[in-house]
């Protein structure tokens, strides 16, 4: 039995034991709330899930502002887009974040932004296989768009 001078010690390791566990579990479970285990906290990312094909963390579509939603609808309706100058065009993926194909493998489509006087920063970029990535931030970080979710 440890002494009675020790025992504060003992407790406070045996604190953090059980924090550090608890915090695996919630981690390998996938959390509880909108934010649990996602390894960059945005917003809507699929709690400790990347996709394997390019690395970044998976965003439910249900998880999309509703200007996105809308997006991929007219995506998927063959448009019409609102920028039409500027959709439906060749994304050169100049920034490197997104797996590396050849030219003209990737399409972009501007997200309305509320209160924006221009496109904005949002984007939706699809690949010729169909799949598709988030952007809120003008190219600077991506996540691959989990849809139907």
């Amino acid at each position: 039995m440890p002494s009675t001078r020790n025992r504060p010690a003992l407790l406070a390791v045996l604190a953090v034991a059980v924090l550090v566990l608890a915090w695996l579990v919630v981690r390998s479970a996938g959390g509880s709330g909108p934010d649990a285990g996602q390894p960059d906290a945005r917003p809507g990312a699929v709690a400790s899930s990347t996709d394997p094909a390019s690395g970044l963390p998976w965003i439910a579509e249900s998880a999309l502002p509703a200007q996105a939603r809308q997006t991929l609808a007219l995506i998927r309706a063959g448009g019409p887009y609102p920028y039409p100058r500027n959709d439906d065009k060749t994304f050169g993926n100049r920034e490197r974040l997104l797996p590396r194909e050849p030219s003209g493998y990737y399409r972009e489509y501007t997200v309305i932004t509320p209160g924006e006087g221009d496109r904005g920063a949002r984007r939706i970029i699809t690949g010729r296989e169909g799949e598709k990535y988030w952007t809120a931030d003008h190219y600077d970080s991506f996540s691959r768009i989990r849809e139907g979710s």
